[in-house]
């Protein structure tokens, strides 16, 4: 059910039903440049470097209509779109921006997940505001948003978060997607397996693979053939397929995991350069940790070669890491054995997880997304 039709379920005779809306903003960095440089509106813009090293962080939506999309190779983006202009990324002006909005969400929801600066679940079965929907409470939201940031933003609105996340994406950008109580598994059969979040692009070949392309084709899949071909994870699939997640909007989810990777302008050769820009991640990283009073004990090294193949290797020591020279020692200790490269380096990364205190997700949880800074 979409925008323009009013349905108003968390008046639904099951109290214990969860209202969750998941706001996605649109775009956001392409949309934060455009709306700060009038001559970029209505052009094709990506944010990223535009270097023959350089990688798109986003794309406005006149980009993506040529195929432009994050993550994607400078030159390739430039083949795919000539016109596609570049734009250096500003993180501080949308970190300044995600807290304003964060601050509009928490005049509706006292429980709110933050996932990334443009996206957040917000749990409104409370009616904070008093509005008396939630699909009030998204409109108003999105209309608030509009006109404090001058940016648009798309929201989903639903009884879990799985659902919410996937309605939110429905209607992109500028819309609004409702999926009440007993129409989740009918409007999840609907989709690709590829807009399930959670399954990845190898998850989803290896079920287009078996002939699984729709969440319809997931779902007339019984559990033992699930579990023969997906193992621990066949539950959690089956679930999905019917439209059930059961985790929780958590405010304070437990860090599970921080780090922080940089892309170089010019591939990394010598051993001496990429223990230099491991030292520079790993102060980087380290600072983070220290502020959040982080203490981990597993190190994952992420290296990206020349010609795109990525690898991580990962180690646990046996006592939490306490300072920087501790957290490179760790990463040298991985780095070493894949020294020398037959190839340039483009991107290293470091990550600092398993956390002192660290319990265990709720059943059915997925696990919190990593707390990751991009080193421009």
């Amino acid at each position: 059910m979409e925008d323009g039709e009013d349905p108003i379920f968390e008046e639904a005779a099951d109290a214990s039903v969860r209202k969750i809306i998941h706001v996605d903003m649109d775009a956001f960095y392409a949309s934060v440049e455009q709306r700060d440089d009038p001559s970029l509106r209505g052009k094709p813009v990506a944010v990223g470097g535009s270097s023959r090293r350089g990688v798109v962080a986003a794309a406005s939506y006149e980009a993506r209509k040529f195929g432009v999309r994050s993550a994607m190779p400078s030159v390739t983006a430039k083949r795919q779109c000539p016109e596609l202009i570049f734009v250096r990324p500003r993180f501080e002006v949308y970190r300044d921006i995600s807290h304003q909005i964060r601050a509009i969400f928490r005049d509706y929801a006292d429980e709110v997940e933050p996932l990334s600066l443009d996206e957040a679940y917000l749990d409104v079965s409370r009616d904070k505001a008093g509005l008396g929907s939630a699909t009030a409470a998204a409109r108003l939201i999105r209309r608030r948003i509009r006109q404090e940031t001058g940016l648009t933003a798309s929201a989903g609105v639903s009884y879990n978060k799985f659902i919410a996340k996937l309605a939110s994406d429905q209607n992109k950008p500028d819309g609004l997607t409702i999926v009440r109580p007993g129409e989740g598994a009918r409007f999840v059969q609907t989709l690709s397996i590829r807009r399930f979040h959670g399954i990845g692009p190898v998850t989803a070949a290896k079920m287009e693979g078996l002939g699984i392309f729709s969440g319809a084709d997931l779902a007339a899949k019984d559990m033992a053939w699930l579990a023969e071909h997906f193992g621990n994870s066949a539950e959690w699939l089956q679930n999905l397929a019917q439209g059930i997640d059961h985790r929780r909007v958590k405010s304070n989810r437990p860090l599970k995991s921080l780090g922080g990777e940089r892309t170089f302008f010019n591939d990394l050769i010598t051993d001496t350069e990429i223990r230099e820009a491991l030292a520079h991640v790993c102060t980087v990283v380290w600072d983070r940790a220290a502020k959040k009073g982080a203490r981990g004990r597993t190190v994952t090294l992420k290296l990206r070669y020349a010609d795109f193949q990525t690898i991580t290797r990962a180690r646990t020591v046996p006592r939490p890491i306490l300072d920087g020279a501790s957290l490179l020692a760790a990463g040298d200790a991985i780095l070493g054995p894949l020294l020398p490269t037959q190839q340039g380096i483009r991107l290293l990364g470091i990550t600092l997880s398993k956390f002192e205190g660290e319990e265990d997700e709720d059943e059915g949880a997925a696990a919190a997304p990593t707390d990751l800074l991009s080193l421009i």
